[in-house]
């Protein structure tokens, strides 16, 4: 799709997607163009109805894993559709399918669905996709420029703002060092002063963090309640920190960690995402004491 630094593609196809084994997990592309998996489930929410025939008579509503960027928030706002944020997990999607209460839910983690079936389904999301594009460029003459899958995003990011959004995987780290450290992240929460005079002395530019807490889940249609699902540091300017951790067996444990700035200035959506999340990747390192508890200077794995 003309992404490869290496080999370069002189022409490349217009639209591309790519699946998992099973096709339960997709990837959207464009020409030299990537659609983050937040972006994508966000996107389809907005252009579901008029573009998708299947959701013509409206959605029940719309919903995402905690991790996934909140992108999709936004468009629930401004839709005022019913929105939920749930635990990493398909089978809280398919409480909420199974009641009635949502119609399009994703993860960042590349899975994307609707309630035609309660798993992701990423054969479906890549039609969906191509059922966006047709619709925008169904007025769209012979001899005029195709509406792109990068036009399609940049309106949405126009509209509602860019979630630049980054994961950073440290894997096999020792169990108790890895536990330590989210220890050490929910007591600093103990005191939002305290985070954000920290948070000023390494980056004077980020936000103020104006909540901060433990992720917890009541299920809305069976009532039980999911709790230690992921620390969270949300700032005033709709950024968030995000510390999840799996894998604490004897071969070590994998701590997750999300970064997402979010930028509402038209004029500076179109920031390279490195350098828009730069100065709260350093926050995250610090604040986390990463190096410090890990022994790791870097991520195995960022995507």
């Amino acid at each position: 799709m003309g992404l490869s630094k290496a080999a370069p593609v002189s022409e490349p196809p217009e639209f591309g997607a790519a699946a998992d084994g099973d096709a339960d997990r997709n990837m959207i592309l464009g020409k030299r163009f990537f659609v983050t998996p937040s972006d994508s489930v966000a996107i389809i929410a907005a252009n579901a109805i008029g573009s998708i025939p299947y959701f013509n008579s409206g959605l029940k509503g719309v919903a995402r894993s905690m991790p996934t960027s909140a992108a999709l928030d936004v468009v629930a706002k401004n839709l005022n559709l019913k929105f939920f944020e749930v635990p990493t997990g398909w089978k809280f999607f398919g409480n909420l399918m199974d009641a009635g209460l949502c119609s399009v839910c994703g993860e960042e983690s590349f899975g994307t669905g609707s309630d035609h079936i309660r798993e992701k389904d990423g054969i479906w999301a890549v039609l969906a996709w191509l059922s966006i594009l047709a619709h925008r460029n169904k007025n769209v003459s012979t001899d005029s420029k195709l509406v792109t899958v990068e036009d399609v995003v940049r309106q949405h990011w126009a509209t509602y703002g860019r979630h630049f959004y980054t994961r950073y995987d440290y894997e096999n780290v020792d169990a108790d060092a890895a536990k330590e450290l989210m220890a050490h992240l929910v007591n600093v929460q103990s005191s939002l002063p305290e985070v954000n005079k920290l948070i000023k002395q390494v980056r004077p530019d980020v936000a103020d963090v104006e909540k901060a807490d433990e992720f917890e889940y009541k299920d809305p249609v069976d009532g039980s309640i999911s709790s230690h699902q992921g620390i969270r540091y949300l700032f005033q300017d709709g950024s968030r920190l995000v510390f999840r951790l799996s894998g604490t067996g004897s071969e070590g444990a994998t701590i997750r960690l999300y970064i997402e700035q979010y930028q509402s200035d038209s004029t500076k959506i179109g920031t390279e995402a490195q350098d828009a999340l730069a100065p709260l990747v350093k926050v995250a390192l610090s604040l986390s004491k990463m190096q410090e508890f890990t022994g790791r200077s870097s991520p195995t794995v960022i995507t």
